[in-house]
Formats: structure tokens, C-alpha cells, sequence
């Protein structure tokens, strides 16, 4: 079957959530002998000539040529190379320059423009597609087009969008887009087919909300990694992966204030990702290591991950990275929402920070049980679990 794949963003694993949510969506589908091209509406590429060989791409304002991704005009190839200049700032320069640039401290995401609708309809038009799948309500628009009309079409939620921008407001940020209630979120979502969530908790909520739509949950899946025999972890060791959005700086910066000070000596962690460089100072015995390419030494190494997220929804996508190398995971409540209900889940929930200090100090002094966490992927997160519901919506 031929599928196209609508984002604004092209799908790799090792950035953020949900960019390795799309791109675990897209393997799936070529593993089946699926045929998948990605649409990018805009230019947003990592750097001006970007490599990418995991599926054809096409779109208005790009060029897709020997495996590289281009942009087609001076403006998006200036827009390129500001967001990699910010990369290098220093954390305070590079959180001015965002908010100056967005005028907002978070942004969830950008609403395509009636002219990247017209031609994502059109291009969806004339390749005839068995079905598109959409990244997340910010790019449903060509869906409304008379020429989609009956096609079928699947939007990957990832998030139930209107929960995330008013906890954000709620906790006195500025956020992008200024406006986004719960009747825009139902009716941005309305032209699908039907909707993906990637939890289940979300899914029974969407469902409510769009009762004419067929609603489904098509969680993470997670491979068992497990650290090679006769690896030995380092004691008291703490990691912690993301990227550098809002809700994971405000998340550090309440563990570094309220919980690391509660901890003691001799204990490290780990910060792997973008968020250790969009923050201005870490505490000692914290190390930042940035973006790698591979996360199985860091995963391996550690003896316990954290995840003291204070906002946010959606399926938090890097405990189940943590889970599927053998980590249990110290985490807030709002971190915990979505995950399969199990009395051997690999977490431990803690909201207050005496409680996540405590937690942690009595997990440090336990062996690692790397096989509660391999054990609990395994039963909830194959391939089959997580993705049978999409295979039959996509196949209807």
C-alpha cells in the first residue's frame, strides 16, 4: 500500500518524542512493504543541506535531491541557519532569541498556512494515496479540501493539545499559539477519519470529544535493550534524556532547587540532549552531555533515571527508552499519565520533592532490577501491542 506522511518536521529518532514516535510509525509501515512518502509543509530542517534517506520526501518549500533535503528559497535557508546559530548561544542568549523570535515561552506547535494546505490537498490529490496519516492537529487543514473528501486519514495526536496549552498558561508562561481552546482542538481534528492517540488514557478522552470519529490508541513501541552480559552499572548513577522544551527545563530546574540538595554526595547524573545546554549552570556532579548518537552506553551505565516533570501530557516517550534498557524510573505523577496500569511497572511515583528525594536514595540503595523493566515493555510495548489498532484503521 502507498501511504503519505504529513508533517512539518522530517521523522528521526534521537531528538525528541515525537519526532521518534513518527519515525518508529514510518519503519513499521516499510517493514510491512509499505510504500511511505513524507510531506514536509515548510522548511524546518536541522541545517541547510539535511540527510535523509529513511523515505522519499516532497514539499512546496523544499528540494529533495541524492538524499538530501534542501530548501527552496533565501528566507527558509536564513530561517535554517538562525535556529543552528541559537544552538551554539548560550543558554540565556538563545532563550531570548526564541522568545523574541516566537514571542511566547513554549511554543506547541504552528498551524500551516491556507497556501502549504492547498498544495499538501493537491499533491494528496493527484498521488492518490490509500491513506494519509497527519501529524497532530496543526497540520489537518488539507484534510478539508472537497478534492480529500472520503479519503482515508489517520491524525497522530500525541497530545491532547488544549490540556498541554492551558496547564502552561495556568503555570504563567506565554504560549504559541496564543488561543488554542477545546472546541478548535475538536474542530481541527474533525476532517480525520479517524484519530491516533499515543496513550490510552488520552484515547478514552479524545473519543469523548469526538464521538463521530474513530478514536484509537497506538502507544510507543519499545524494544527490549538489555545491557550486555556481564555489564555492570555505576552505583548511583542517575540520567535523565530531553530535549530542551519548556516543561523539561521547568522539570530540571525544580529537581536541581528542591531535590538535588535533599540527595547528598556522591551521586551524579547524567543529562543527555538539548536540555543540558539551554540551562545557564548545573550543580556539581551533574555532566551535560548533549545530543549522542547512540544512547545504550549512557542507559546502561546508569543505575536509575528521573523524570521530575511538573507540566505536560501525552505519553512521555523516554521513560519507555529507560524502561526498554533496564531502568527503573523516579517520576512525578503528570511524568506517569498514560502508561499500561501494572503492578510491576518499572516506575516509582513521587510529587513532593522530600518524597522524589526519598524515592531515589531508596532505589540507589537497591540492586538494579533491569528485569522489571525489560518484563514490562516486553507484555505492553511489541510492535503488535502497540500498533494493531493503527495497521486496521489504515487497511479499512
Amino acid at each position: 500500500m502507498r501511504y503519505v506522511f504529513l508533517t512539518d518536521e522530517l521523522p528521526r529518532p534521537g531528538s525528541a518524542g515525537h519526532l521518534a514516535m513518527n519515525h518508529a510509525i514510518i519503519s513499521w509501515l516499510q517493514g510491512l512493504d509499505h510504500q511511505v512518502t513524507v510531506l514536509l509543509l515548510g522548511a524546518r530542517l536541522a541545517w541547510p543541506a539535511q540527510r535523509y534517506g529513511i523515505a522519499p520526501v516532497a514539499g512546496p518549500q523544499i528540494v529533495a535531491r541524492a538524499g538530501h533535503v534542501l530548501p527552496r528559497s533565501p528566507r527558509a535557508l536564513a530561517a535554517i541557519l538562525l535556529r543552528a546559530a541559537v544552538r551554539f548561544l548560550p543558554p540565556p542568549a538563545a532563550r531570548w532569541v526564541r522568545r523574541r523570535r516566537h514571542q511566547a515561552d513554549a511554543v506547541l506547535g504552528q498551524f500551516c498556512s491556507a497556501a502549504e494546505a492547498d498544495w499538501a490537498a493537491r499533491y494528496i490529490a493527484s498521488e492518490k494515496p490509500d491513506a494519509v496519516l497527519v501529524d497532530t492537529l496543526f497540520r489537518a487543514a488539507p484534510l478539508a479540501a472537497p478534492a480529500l473528501r472520503g479519503i482515508n486519514s489517520v491524525i497522530i495526536a500525541h497530545d491532547v493539545f488544549h490540556r498541554r496549552h492551558r496547564a502552561l498558561a495556568e503555570a504563567g508562561y506565554s504560549v504559541q499559539p496564543q488561543r488554542l481552546t477545546c472546541a478548535d482542538e475538536i474542530a481541527a481534528l474533525s476532517g480525520a477519519r479517524c484519530i491516533a492517540a499515543i496513550q490510552h488514557d488520552e484515547a478514552a478522552l479524545l473519543q469523548k470529544l469526538c464521538p463521530t470519529q474513530h478514536v484509537l490508541a497506538a502507544p510507543m513501541p519499545a524494544s527490549p535493550c538489555p545491557p550486555p552480559a556481564g555489564w555492570r552499572r555505576t552505583p548511583r548513577r542517575l540520567v535523565f534524556v530531553g530535549s530542551a522544551n519548556l516543561p523539561n527545563l521547568d522539570g530540571l530546574r525544580w529537581f536541581f532547587t528542591e531535590i538535588w540538595p535533599r540527595l547528598g554526595g556522591n551521586i551524579s547524573l547524567d543529562l543527555i540532549g538539548d536540555c543540558g545546554a539551554a540551562l545557564r549552570a548545573v550543580p556539581a556532579g551533574v555532566t551535560r552531555h548533549g545530543r549522542v548518537q547512540d544512547l545504550r552506553t549512557q542507559l546502561h551505565d546508569a543505575s536509575l533515571a528521573i523524570s521530575p516533570l511538573r507540566v505536560g501530557s501525552g505519553l512521555k516517550i523516554k521513560l519507555l527508552d529507560y524502561a526498554r534498557h533496564g531502568l527503573v524510573t523516579v517520576a512525578t505523577p503528570c511524568s506517569l499519565e498514560g502508561f499500561a496500569p501494572d503492578v510491576s511497572a518499572p516506575f516509582v511515583a513521587a510529587s513532593s520533592p522530600e518524597d522524589f528525594a526519598a524515592a531515589i536514595l531508596k532505589q540507589l540503595a537497591v540492586p538494579a532490577r533491569s528485569g522489571l523493566a525489560l518484563d514490562y515493555v516486553t507484555r505492553h510495548y511489541s510492535l503488535e501491542a502497540s500498533f494493531s489498532a493503527l495497521r486496521a484503521a489504515l487497511e479499512a
